[in-house]
């Protein structure tokens, strides 16, 4: 197995001949193995162990047998304890779930702090059978079956070629000691229920099972290469940049079919899982949303606006007499002026004596209304923002500029005619957004 291994990294993991590495070492048959391997090919690494403090002294014994190993194999060994249960408890996951965001936490700062660029675990090709198998039991696309990736850019799994029965034969061969984990063997946990029961009997069925899975999994991956590609082309095409976020025309996507399953594919990758919510959004009403831990997608008019959600942000903002600058909630550059010269939508020039300091910038609310330039009377901004077609998104992030309780500028879009300079002006105020 050695000499295949090798041949298995000089293919497709030449980084891993070359550049140090962390590897997960729990202390069973698998990491053992991996950690052997390694070491007979005097590859550059360093061990990781994670002790969950779940098994009692079994645990404390794992993280023993770890320790000697590393010394046995003369490389740079860390141990983390972890307060498991107690994360389970404040963050209502199960001890599966615990176990996985705890170690690979730990793993991203370890490799941070030493200036390792690669985690490398002992996943083989039974795991990624296992694995398939408990997604199909779920429910999942086709991103579930095509099972555990090889590689991101910072794991690396070198054993998802190899078989658990390799990996034992080597281990035998090689006289190998590793730590039992008893809980492997409790089959009220699914993935050994499918390990010890089910794989069983589908390799006696077919005695050339696991290799007919991995070539089916081979076309599987293809497929989902085939797809993505399709799906980013057709992304390109559709979500149209707008200001800070993606513009979706509703009509392209009702050509599209199935149109579940296209929009699953084009929006999979903003967290969103409420997708009966998503579909709804295309016959909503306008102002309509629905919502991921990361994004929110707002139905407006003809189309949907796709953002990443930001931590809200103080809603009102001072500017005193003479201050010639905020930063905040935009950037805006304030001077007094002679006369009036570039002009633009980002430009605003007042009748300094019109205006009541301090200034506030604040979002626009519900009853505003102004005097806009270059018409007659007053207007409500809900009205103005109707007629000039401006989306559900942009309306909450627009910004007023406002004297006492007159607006003064829509700032970006619109001026108020009470604030204008005329004939009678004695000072000039110029506020700018620098371009």
């Amino acid at each position: 197995m050695l000499n295949e291994f090798k041949k298995h990294l000089e293919t497709n993991f030449s980084n891993l001949l070359s550049q140090p590495f962390l590897l997960a070492c729990s202390g069973g048959l698998d990491s053992v193995v991996l950690t052997q391997l390694c070491h007979s090919l005097k590859l550059d690494f360093s061990i990781a162990h994670c002790n969950f403090q779940l098994r009692g002294t079994d645990s404390d014994a794992d993280e023993q047998f770890v320790v000697e190993l590393a010394k046995k194999v003369n490389v740079k060994n860390f141990v983390k304890h972890f307060n498991t249960n107690n994360y389970v408890a404040q963050n209502k996951v199960n001890i599966q779930s615990a176990a996985r965001d705890l170690r690979y936490a730990w793993f991203t700062e370890l490799m941070q702090e030493n200036q390792i660029r690669t985690l490398v675990t002992a996943h083989h090709a039974d795991d990624n059978l296992e694995t398939f198998l408990i997604n199909l039991s779920r429910g999942t696309g086709i991103d579930g079956l095509t099972g555990i990736p090889v590689k991101t850019d910072t794991i690396s799994r070198p054993l998802l070629a190899f078989s658990r029965t390799q990996i034992l034969n080597y281990a035998k061969a090689e006289n190998l000691e590793w730590r039992e984990d008893v809980s492997n063997t409790n089959v009220k946990y699914l993935r050994n229920k499918i390990r010890h029961e089910i794989i069983p009997i589908l390799k006696e069925l077919h005695p050339t099972f696991l290799k007919n899975f991995k070539l089916t999994q081979s076309h599987l991956k293809g497929a989902s290469t085939v797809i993505n590609n399709h799906v980013e082309l057709l992304k390109s095409r559709i979500f149209e940049v707008h200001n800070d976020e993606f513009r979706i025309s509703i009509e392209e996507l009702n050509v599209l079919h199935p149109q579940s399953a296209y929009l699953h594919a084009l929006l999979k990758d903003y967290g969103f899982t409420a997708w009966d919510d998503v579909a709804r959004l295309l016959d909503g009403l306008s102002g309509k949303e629905v919502r991921s831990t990361t994004h929110r997608l707002v139905k407006d008019r003809d189309y949907l606006l796709l953002e990443t959600i930001k931590a809200e942000v103080s809603q009102s903002y001072t500017i005193e007499e003479g201050q010639s600058e905020i930063s905040k909630p935009i950037y805006l550059v304030i001077e007094e002026v002679d006369a009036l010269k570039e002009t633009g939508e980002h430009i605003l020039y007042v009748d300094k004596d019109s205006l009541k300091y301090p200034l506030v910038v604040r979002k626009w609310e519900k009853g505003d209304y102004f005097y806009p330039f270059g018409m007659s009377g007053k207007k409500k901004l809900s009205k103005y923002f109707k007629d000039e077609k401006v989306d559900v998104i942009s309306k909450e992030k627009q910004w007023l500029l406002c004297s006492g309780d007159a607006i003064v500028w829509v700032i970006g879009r619109r001026a108020d005619q009470r604030f204008s300079v005329n004939e009678k002006t004695k000072q000039i105020v110029k506020f700018t957004i620098p371009q």
